[in-house]
Parts: structure tokens; sequence; C-alpha cells
């Protein structure tokens, strides 16, 4: 087992991490930015080290910064987290060279599964069914109109790097494909620095429906169920359940069997993901795969019994999978919600600042994963989420119940959350009848402009 791990991340995945690995008994060390300083990773890892300015480039994505920290500090190995560089091959090559062992997949399997278009050519390969789509990179308008009229409208144009929804672009005709092409591939420049776009068929109100795997060095390979997650907003995931009320179980099982068929012929080791979008017709199409562990990871474990970051710890230490992961059975229903610091009715502006009131729910069947307290000052710097609310129960309605009761109960003062969206969302008889897609929450949202009626101690002026 590792002696000290370096935790390259921050917020909630940070403090996530240390805790996994001090019921290891093995030290942490976190790495911050001058605005978090008063973060709660900061204060719970053994040591902390400042990597730069609040800037993510100069700081959380600087990797000579954090290669540095890890030298100082004298760890064996170095936890990624999300985001950031836990998908990046380089980083994961210098870890290498640096002879810190990187928590998660080798680099290879990362720069195969990264790139979309390429992943697509290897589910492919493997016989992991695949939407309708450009047979590689498309680099001109004309060759891109020439692709769309012969896959058929609607299509998607879809960034080969990156991901969280970032270089998607929509189009239904003709007519809005040049714009929406060049939206695309500005969008991917800006925000992975690679244009290149695939294109590939539009499936029409699909469920996004993800399968967690988890494989070691010894041959092990387990897949852990399914998550749904198609309440988004901009294709951004805020709610998220396990299991899907959408797959039947024969659908289950051939989307089990396809992705563990997948990882063990791609050679990988550690947690991932594979992502699919499924239609009403019980046709599943390959998306992409997460090479990484997963913001909704938390409800796997509750309904697998399961510590997945524990388990990514021991698998890069070259343990075995556990047998009670190798062996584990479902149980219940598992619903988390994304508490993010933004006004839903204000276009999802973010809403940082200082929490003046923290208050979290609790009782039994409720896990809240977060890094902020009373008196946290929200930074503007980063991605908006600043906790995670997680309910299990033995039924899918009890687990409603519970998140709507426990939803009710949390109260972050002093900033605007999504928590009064999440709640008439999770009112609404349609999401109540599983009959939702990712189409759903944008509808929801134009017929819903204002908030619910809320008790006062939840009334944020």
């Amino acid at each position: 087992m590792f002696k000290n791990i370096l935790v390259a991340n921050r917020g909630e995945i940070a403090l996530r991490v240390i805790r996994a690995a001090k019921e290891l008994g093995v030290r942490t060390t976190a790495v911050y930015s001058e605005a978090d300083v008063d973060s709660m990773h900061v204060h719970l890892a053994d040591d902390a080290i400042c990597i730069g300015p609040a800037k993510s480039a100069d700081s959380y994505l600087n990797m000579q910064a954090i290669l540095s920290a890890a030298e100082i500090a004298n760890v064996d190995a170095i936890h990624p987290g999300y985001g950031f560089l836990s998908e990046n091959p380089r980083f994961a090559e210098l870890c290498e060279s640096c002879n810190v062992k990187f928590i998660g997949p080798s680099a290879r399997v990362i720069a195969l599964m990264g790139d979309k278009n390429q992943a697509r050519a290897t589910a492919t390969k493997y016989g992991v069914p695949v939407t309708p789509g450009s047979e590689g990179i498309v680099e001109t308008e004309a060759e891109a109109l020439k692709v769309a009229e012969q896959i058929g409208y609607p299509v998607m144009i879809k960034a080969t790097a990156g991901g969280g929804g970032r270089g998607m672009r929509p189009a239904l005709n003709k007519a809005s494909f040049v714009t929406a092409f060049h939206a695309a591939r500005t969008e991917a420049q800006a925000c992975f620095g690679c244009p290149d776009v695939y294109i590939e068929r539009l499936v029409q109100n699909p469920h996004h429906v993800e399968f967690q795997i988890v494989a070691d060095s010894h041959g092990n390979v387990k897949e852990l169920g399914e998550r749904d997650c198609s309440m988004q907003r901009r294709n951004q995931k805020i709610i998220e359940e396990t299991p899907s009320p959408l797959l039947t179980s024969g659908l289950r099982q051939r989307m089990a069997e396809a992705s563990e068929s997948l990882v063990r012929n791609i050679g990988y080791e550690n947690c991932g993901t594979i992502e699919y979008l499924v239609d009403d017709q019980e046709n599943f199409y390959f998306m992409e795969m997460n090479t990484r562990i997963q913001v909704e990871h938390p409800i796997t474990e509750e309904v697998r019994g399961c510590d997945l970051i524990k388990e990514q710890i021991r698998i890069a230490a070259g343990a075995p999978l556990s047998e009670h992961v190798i062996y584990s059975q479902p149980r219940g229903h598992s619903i988390e919600c994304r508490i993010n610091a933004e006004d839903p009715y204000n276009n999802f502006a973010p809403s940082p600042g200082k929490i003046n009131l923290f208050y979290a729910p609790g009782g039994r069947g409720v896990r809240v994963d977060t890094h902020v307290y009373s008196g946290y000052e929200v930074p503007p710097n980063y991605d908006s989420m600043i906790a995670k609310l997680i309910v299990t129960g033995a039924t899918r309605e009890i687990a409603i119940a519970r998140m709507l009761r426990s939803l009710r109960e949390f109260v972050i003062g002093g900033i605007k959350t999504t928590i009064p969206f999440q709640v008439s969302i999770l009112e609404n008889s349609a999401f109540k009848n599983g009959d939702y897609n990712i189409g759903w929450v944008e509808t929801f949202l134009a017929s819903h402009p204002s908030p619910p009626e809320l008790p006062y101690f939840m009334r944020e002026d």
C-alpha cells in the first residue's frame, strides 16, 4: 500500500479521496490554489501545499507545479479526482516518469478512449453499438455538409476532445447546420485547444445511461450496474439515479455485457464509466468512456455497499478487487442531487459569495458529500457544485420521498442554489413516473420559470 498520496484536485472530491485514504491508513497531501486556502480539504489533509493563484491554468492544471509538490512531499502516488488533469494522458506519463503512481488507467488507455472519435472506432471494433456517424474527423464545412446529408438529419456535432457538454451542437436541418458546425469547432478550440469535431446521428429524446466498471491488474473485471443521468441542463447533469427507471432486465444485461467486453478488450484497469444513449425501442449506442471516477459514483456505492475510491487506491497499489465488490449485488434505489451555487431561475447564473448558514440534512439513508461550511466563501473561479446530496431507499418511491424531505431540510444561506429547482422536479409527476429524457429539464424549466413556494427557512432572501 502507498505511504503518501497527493490529491491533485479540490472541493468535495479532494475531501472524498482524503477520507478514503485515511481509512486505508495512508497519509495525504493536499494541493490548493490561493483561492482555496480555506477549503476543507486543505485543513483535513496531513499536509497541504499551495501550487499557484486562483486561475486553474496556473494551479490545478499546472502539471509542473503539482509534480513539484509531489516531490517536496515525497509522495508515491497521485489521485487526480475528476476534471482538471484526471483524463490527461500526458500527466499520467509524467507521473510515471517521476516514479509516482497515477491512480487511474494507463496513459495509453486514457489517450485511446479520451479521443471520442477514436473511442467510437474502438467500440465498433469490439462489437459495441454506436450511432451512425462520420468515419473520423470532419475538417471543412463542405465535407461536414456532405457527411450530414449522408447520415440524415437531425445530427449532433461533437468535439473529439474534452467533455462536460462543451463542443457539442445539434443541427435539426441543413439550415442550422453550418452555424452549429462552426460554433462547435470554436467552442472546442477555446475549451480544449483542439477544434476537431466529428458528426453522428442525433438520437431523439434518449436517456443518458452510464455503466460503472472496475477492473484490476489480475484479470478481474466487474460492472456495478447503471446510473441514469438524463436529468440535465445544457448537457450538465443535475440529478442522477440508480437503477434507471427505463431499463428492463434484458436490456440491462446486454449493456452490462457490452461494457465488460469493451473494458477487457482494451486492457483497462481501475474505475471507469461507459456512457450510452438509450432510445425508447431498447436500442443503446456507445457515446464515450470516462477514464476516471465520476461525480455521481456515490449512488453506485450506496446500492452496492462498496467504496469506489478505496478500490481505486487498492487497484493502483496492485491489489485485486475486493471480494465484496466482485460479488456485490444491487440493493434498493439511490438518487443524487448536485447542489450548485447557481440561480436556476436566472439562466443558471453562478452565485459565488459567502455562505452565512449551512445546515445539512440527516437521518436514515441520507449522505452529504461537501467541502463547504458556514462562513465559507464560494470562489467564482471554479465549477459551481458545492455539495452532493445522496439518498437511498428500499424502493424508488421511498428514495424520491426521502430526497424531497432532505432537500427541504437543506439550508444554505447567503447564496442562490439549485435546491428549489430540484424540489420542483422531484415533485413533478413525470419524474415520479420515470417519464423523462435528456431534453426534459429544458422543457420543464420553460413551463416553470419561477421557484416553488418554499418553507421560510429555505427562502434565500
